[in-house]
């Protein structure tokens, strides 16, 4: 499904879930299992749309000419696309990437660094974070229609509503561009949370403890110097959502 609208939430402040009847388990399988601090392991499915929401960007790995290449690129959600969901990803059709991927196995990863963990040991010093391993072969998306779908989809992951608020793409924009539909069904999920986990023999030690926390944040909507529009509402949505500070309603439009 789409995102859930609930009652008092607009379409930008929506999380990706399923029905509660629909919900499953994160798929096990040998490069999803961890090694090391297994208890970490989110293993509810809907922990994995929390953290592709939560997001804009991910990497994307993939091996080119022999050699891994591991590139920052953004992406877009469809639950209802496959059995578990599906991941868009864009590029140019000329990229070695993008050109790549389809013939392989590829891993995209989306990390959430939600604070500083400060030990009274350096060796306990550690990170709070919330992050997504996403493996499968992506397919080239050749329908037209999906295609404009998933290039919508992520132009609406970053900014929701934005899609409808541009011009769309022209045919030859979209001969430039190609479209990678990941399934979601073989991904993990690992977090870290709280405070440091000193050793016994260390509280007593003077030194300061504790987590600074991390997020981000929007500035001020900068709008265009050759626009002299006033700034449209999603965006605004969007700026006040990631938590920028209000100048009152005047300076925005509708």
């Amino acid at each position: 499904m789409d995102y859930l609208i609930r009652t008092g939430m607009d379409r930008a402040s929506m999380p990706l879930i399923h029905d509660a009847c629909c919900m499953t388990v994160l798929s096990s399988t040998d490069r999803t299992s961890l090694r090391r601090s297994k208890e970490r392991a989110a293993t509810d499915r809907q922990a994995l749309y929390d953290v592709l929401y939560d997001g804009m960007f991910c990497h994307l790995g993939v091996v080119v000419d022999g050699d891994p290449l591991v590139l920052p690129t953004a992406y877009g959600v469809d639950l209802d696309r496959g059995p578990d969901g599906t991941l868009y990803l864009h590029g140019s059709v000329a990229a070695r990437s993008v050109v790549a991927a389809p013939q392989q196995t590829v891993c995209v990863t989306i990390t959430h660094t939600d604070g500083l963990v400060l030990a009274r040991s350096a060796f306990h010093h550690s990170v709070n974070y919330r992050s997504a391993v996403i493996f499968g072969v992506p397919r080239l998306v050749t329908d037209p229609d999906e295609k404009l779908h998933g290039l919508n989809r992520i132009v609406d992951h970053l900014v929701p509503g934005r899609s409808s608020a541009v011009r769309p793409p022209n045919r030859k924009e979209l001969a430039k561009t190609s479209v990678l539909a990941l399934s979601l069904t073989e991904a993990s999920v690992k977090t870290r949370s709280g405070e440091a986990n000193d050793e016994p023999e260390d509280v007593d030690l003077p030194y300061w403890t504790g987590v600074l926390p991390l997020r981000v944040v929007a500035d001020e909507p900068v709008t265009n110097s050759d626009c002299d529009l006033l700034v449209p509402a999603h965006v605004r949505t969007r700026a006040n959502l990631l938590g920028a500070p209000s100048q009152g309603g005047s300076l925005f439009g509708n």
